[in-house]
């Protein structure tokens, strides 16, 4: 790639640009101030951040529609003083986020697989779930968390709306159904004796346009004596740990315990309990009853959440400009390595690196592939870019000095997989919540750390 001479005061001579697609911070404020708190229905929200006009992350492209002008909608966060939520502005429709073509399966990354496998015994135990009972998941995917429960004799019943993925749910003997899901399909359910004893909804709730809907179903589904468990990133970490990168169209909110909590309790669902968990950059595991009966836990988190000022907008106000100043920390990077004529490819055709990318202004002109696992994603372009996306065996063949784990949540993982790219002078490069390179002697001593905490 041949760098422009023209020197911007970042020392930036990368030939593809920063969009210039943002509202101005006036505009921004006026459209928030316009906007409606999705749980409580109030109008008035706060600025947190704008990152311009996006396509949709989990669009990948077929080369054969390269030529396509792709849609791009505004993606803005904003804070609602009413009920302490984090969300996004625009509403891009359901039928385009979750369609025929969604590329996503869970069942891709053995370390999500263990976490379900985990997750599900400890439920086993904890309810005493056996033959007479049923488990409930929403967006159930491919069947990766149920089958958990089929192989222990345990009824399941799956609920997703992307039909590749339960048909591959359903030919692994997990009984699934493709819909969306809200309080008329729950009341529907209950009625035909459908009633759950544990209702799981893991990785969703965020993906929700109508949170009061899909809670209200979620009321309507469960036995009296019944649990509702949810998986959600928690905002405190996206805030914290500069994870903008997850805020995309299909994240219609970010929750803390605090947010979540009310909008459970509109739908006499309390929250119980809480636990923090390391998954997709660190998450929330709540747990709601149809009883108000809260742990100590969650007591104290409710309190934590009070006393560092996750309930006000402040806490959240000078996200923007670290998010800004990362572009530009990025941005030096990626120059000086293009300057010492590196070539540079990513790993992880994930949602979060279409955000990141987009964001960051690293297109086909910096990076030449992105490697995924997947080969559903495999031959296909990262949307808004035109980066085609390979095979990790392309690390191999085609071996570029810098590869930049796009999928962060699973980094650990990614660089044990391609230990064979480290072996042969590989550099792996990570962009979120900083610039940071690890090369072979960084696993091994990540590895030896490991083992002596065992």
């Amino acid at each position: 790639m041949q760098a422009n001479s023209a020197k911007n005061e970042d020392g930036d001579l990368l030939r593809s640009q920063v969009r210039a697609d943002f509202r101005t911070p006036e505009a921004f404020r006026e459209e928030c101030a316009r906007a409606r708190d999705r749980i409580s229905g109030s109008q008035g929200l706060l600025p947190v951040l704008d990152l311009g006009l996006m396509p949709n992350s989990n669009s990948l492209i077929a080369a054969q529609d390269l030529w396509r002008r792709e849609p791009r909608w505004p993606l803005e966060l904003a804070f609602s003083p009413d009920t302490a939520l984090c969300q996004i502005l625009t509403n891009v429709s359901r039928d385009v986020l979750f369609n025929a073509d969604y590329p996503y399966f869970s069942s891709v990354s053995e370390a999500f697989l263990e976490h379900a496998r985990a997750h599900a015994a400890a439920l086993m135990e904890q309810r005493s779930l056996g033959a007479d009972s049923l488990v409930v998941e929403l967006a159930s995917n491919d069947g990766y968390l149920l089958k958990n429960f089929v192989a222990a004799g345990v009824p399941v019943l799956g609920i997703d709306p992307a039909p590749r993925q339960v048909q591959a749910a359903n030919d692994i003997g997990v009984r699934s159904i493709c819909a969306f899901f809200g309080e008329e399909l729950g009341r529907r359910l209950a009625v035909e004796g459908e009633r759950a004893d544990v209702v799981l909804a893991n990785n969703v709730l965020a993906h929700v346009s109508d949170q009061n809907d899909f809670v209200a179903g979620m009321a309507a589904i469960l036995k009296e004596d019944g649990v509702v468990v949810v998986e959600t990133p928690y905002v405190r970490h996206l805030i914290d740990r500069l994870e903008f990168d997850t805020i995309y169209h299909e994240h219609f909110c970010h929750f803390s315990c605090t947010s979540a909590g009310r909008l459970f309790a509109r739908h006499g669902l309390y929250l119980n309990d809480v636990e923090e968990i390391a998954v997709h950059g660190g998450s929330l595991r709540l747990s709601f009853g149809k009883t108000h009966a809260p742990s100590a836990r969650a007591q104290a988190m409710l309190a934590e959440e009070e006393r560092a000022g996750l309930t006000d907008h402040a806490y959240y106000a000078d996200f923007e400009a670290r998010v800004r100043a990362l572009r530009a920390e990025v941005r030096r990077a990626i120059t000086d390595l293009k300057l010492a004529g590196k070539r540079i490819a990513g790993y992880g055709a994930a949602a979060k690196g279409a955000i990141a990318l987009n964001y960051f202004g690293l297109d086909d002109s910096v990076i030449d592939f992105v490697a995924d696992l997947s080969p559903h994603k495999q031959g296909l372009h990262m949307p808004g870019l035109r980066i085609p996306i390979r095979s990790p065996e392309a690390l191999a063949a085609d071996p570029p000095d810098v590869v930049i784990i796009l999928a962060w949540n699973f980094a650990g993982e990614i660089m044990q997989q391609q230990r064979a790219y480290l072996e042969a002078g590989g550099t792996f490069m990570t962009l979120v919540p900083e610039v940071a390179f690890h090369r072979l002697e960084d696993l091994e001593r990540a590895g030896q750390e490991n083992q002596e905490k065992k």
